[in-house]
């Protein structure tokens, strides 16, 4: 059968007690000599007997560098720790001021807006009133310059779309001068041909004029001397009647 569950209380045998620390005391060395060989750490045990007298473990590194760590961290964490607190009371304090910051300007724009004036005493409306006038003029004042910017800006454009006219309308012109000037070049240089192709052309000689002319002189004589001949004819006959 295997041992029972020991007890944990303070052994009252001052002997018993006695040889149980030397035991136990030497297995946490051997443990705590274990782990730094096993785990490579760093280990520092630290042990008073019930009469105050000291027993020390440390590895290789001195128990002095390692209490100075101890400490450092040690110190290190109680300022995170305390940082965290005031930060989380800076947070609350901040919280606190941020609502009621809200708090007024929620109450302040539902006076602007003319509501939950009941509240509100004379001098206050009359500061409310003030402000509201202050507001108006600086709304004014914003507007009209918001509108003479935008005038301005729409003469400057008025101003760029009349010159781009100006000179569209120039080159326009250019381009019907120079088409009427090819239109009159190109006419000149027809005209001259037309000219060139006429005299070059052969003319009707002028003998065929006068040929035709002598032919109807010559018809015409012709005519004449048959009728001569047909009128001795006639009168012969008459001659003839007349006997």
């Amino acid at each position: 059968m295997g041992r029972g569950r020991v007890q944990l209380k303070r052994i009252e045998n001052k002997i018993n007690r006695q040889v149980t620390f030397s035991k136990r005391r030497a297995g946490l060395s051997k443990k705590a000599h274990e782990i730094s060989v096993l785990c490579d750490a760093e280990v520092a045990l630290i042990v008073f007997s019930h009469k105050g007298k000291l027993f020390e473990y440390s590895t290789d590194s001195c128990m002095e560098k390692i209490l100075e760590r101890y400490e450092r961290y040690s110190y290190a964490e109680t300022q995170l720790v305390a940082t965290e607190s005031d930060s989380q009371g800076n947070w609350s304090i901040e919280y606190n001021r941020l609502k009621a910051k809200v708090e007024l300007l929620q109450k302040n724009h539902r006076h602007y807006m003319g509501e939950d004036l009941d509240s509100l005493s004379l001098k206050e409306l009359q500061n409310l009133e003030q402000q509201l006038d202050t507001a108006l003029k600086h709304i004014q004042s914003k507007k009209n310059q918001l509108m003479y910017e935008s005038i301005s800006e729409l003469q400057r454009k008025e101003k760029a779309i009349q010159e781009q006219n100006t000179m569209l309308a120039k080159q326009i012109q250019e381009r019907e001068k120079t088409a009427a000037q090819q239109l009159q070049w190109g006419q000149q240089q027809d005209h001259g041909l037309n000219a060139s192709s006429s005299f070059l052309l052969p003319q009707p000689h002028p003998c065929l004029n006068i040929g035709g002319t002598y032919q109807e002189e010559a018809t015409e004589v012709r005519r004449n001397e048959l009728d001569l001949t047909l009128e001795p004819i006639y009168s012969c006959h008459l001659g003839c009647f007349a006997t």
